[in-house]
């Protein structure tokens, strides 16, 4: 204490005050004041406050409004997120409905916390947001080419629903003319057949190939045809990853030799995609299949394996109970 008092005016820290608590039992009261360098009632004070700690066994508590819980504030900001429509009170509104008991205030304070605007300001879709939310009516179309084993080029016009993600390889040619084209137009009008009532878009990027009338054919079915920006192939993600599908499954491990050859290998794979390939989009189901049929099997009680079809030599395999 002395060493404290030469730098500056003596600041007692709460060891201090505790034996200066305990030692006020030792010497007589008349005595304090020539002892103690504080006065009794301060020294008093402090024994009490001492003895109050040592029988006081509840824990401290914090006066005012309690915080609110981190898992709260989690599922205010994930449901700001993913609505950005909603204002705070919408969000307070579904909070209660989750059995959440908080005020509008509240979730107000945390959005703005957070750096989130009010629901006007926030910004508006996202593509990828636009392309789930009317996948049930989009069909995406781009071509893709194809090297043979002496170095020629093919091109292959692609089509894909997304809603049910059906694949539909129209043609295989060397030389990609505006009336090749709106011919395969033709031919997916004609397969699609009452289907395409449920479609509204057709999404295609901006290659010269497509023209005026290929957009014709599908503006008479009434749908709309959009146009992506140039140099933006994540505005026809879903056809940019089956084409990356098509050439990682297949086109990769099998030498094509012609336009014959070439037409043989993408009409197996459109078959085994469409009827067999599993996607997680739509649960682990096939675009042709609705639901699961398969029957659990005990293998080591029933003896049944599994049997495999094999699909371009090999190149793809498909696996099937016997009958």
């Amino acid at each position: 204490m002395l060493r404290r008092q030469l730098a500056g005016p003596v600041r007692y820290e709460p060891a201090d005050r505790f034996w200066f608590a305990v030692l006020s039992r030792l010497v007589h009261r008349s005595r304090w004041q020539e002892v103690f360098p504080v006065t009794p009632g301060t020294l008093l004070a402090w024994h009490r406050r001492f003895i109050a700690r040592k029988w006081d066994h509840t824990t401290r508590r914090r006066t005012g409004r309690p915080s609110t819980a981190a898992a709260i504030k989690t599922l205010v900001l994930r449901l700001a997120r993913e609505n950005p429509r909603w204002g705070h009170r919408r969000i307070h509104g579904e909070l209660v409905r989750l059995g959440h008991r908080l005020g509008a205030s509240t979730v107000w304070e945390i959005l703005n916390r957070a750096g989130i605007d009010p629901a006007p300001r926030r910004g508006g879709l996202t593509w990828r947001e636009f392309l789930t939310a009317q996948a049930e009516g989009i069909i995406a179309a781009d071509f893709f080419y194809i090297d043979t084993v002496l170095g020629a080029r093919l091109y292959a016009l692609a089509f894909l629903e997304h809603g049910t993600r059906r694949l539909h390889i129209t043609g295989v040619t060397a030389h990609p003319t505006r009336e090749w084209t709106v011919q395969q137009a033709r031919n997916l009008a004609g397969e699609l057949g009452a289907r395409m009532e449920s479609l509204r878009f057709l999404l295609r990027d901006c290659d010269g190939k497509y023209g005026d009338a290929f957009d014709a054919v599908f503006e008479a079915e009434e749908l709309r045809v959009i146009a992506t920006a140039p140099r933006a192939p994540r505005m026809n993600a879903h056809c940019e990853r089956i084409i990356g599908s098509i050439r990682r499954e297949i086109l990769d491990h099998v030498l094509i030799m012609g336009e014959g050859h070439a037409r043989h290998v993408l009409a197996a794979y459109q078959k085994h995609y469409n009827e067999h390939r599993p996607h997680q989009a739509r649960d682990q189901l096939p675009p042709d299949v609705h639901e699961h049929t398969g029957t659990v099997h005990d293998l080591d009680v029933s003896g049944r394996r599994p049997v495999r079809t094999r699909i371009l030599g090999g190149v793809i395999n498909e696996y099937r109970y016997a009958a």
